[in-house]
């Protein structure tokens, strides 16, 4: 275990990078999720894509017992994407603060880039955590 009981940090890397992708579809657009009334990608779809990204990022980073929660996230949703386009969402680490992990965060579709912002996530022990929720 790292030095607060935290994730293996050795591989809690600057410039450590994931990306996922999705397709906008029917199910994600503003106009289905609530967020606005076109037939666009939806900026929480986007957001979640991001987040994602950020937790396929420290998949291989966390021990036995621990998960990541979003704590901040600041984007831009600068472009609408149509049903059809192809939506990848990369999240690279800027920062390591002990369990805080600072994300730089993009989105592209098929013609350029649709978002950018940050993200943080914190390491947290999973059981611990949601005594505190209940």
């Amino acid at each position: 275990m790292g030095p607060q009981g935290g994730a293996a940090e050795s591989k809690l890397t600057l410039g450590k990078t994931a990306t996922v992708s999705t397709t906008v579809t029917d199910n994600n657009t503003a106009k289905t999720v609530g967020s606005g009334a076109l037939d666009v990608f939806a900026t929480p779809m986007m957001v979640a894509l991001m987040e994602r990204a950020a937790c396929e990022c420290l998949s291989d980073c966390l021990e036995a017992g621990q998960t990541s929660v979003g704590s901040q996230i600041n984007i831009e949703h600068t472009k609408p994407s149509k049903v059809g386009s192809e939506i990848t969402a990369t999240a690279s680490i800027e920062s390591v603060s002990g369990r805080r992990i600072e994300f730089i965060v993009t989105a592209k579709d098929n013609s350029g880039e649709i978002g950018k912002g940050k993200h943080t996530r914190v390491i947290v022990d999973t059981d611990r955590f949601m005594k505190k929720s209940i």
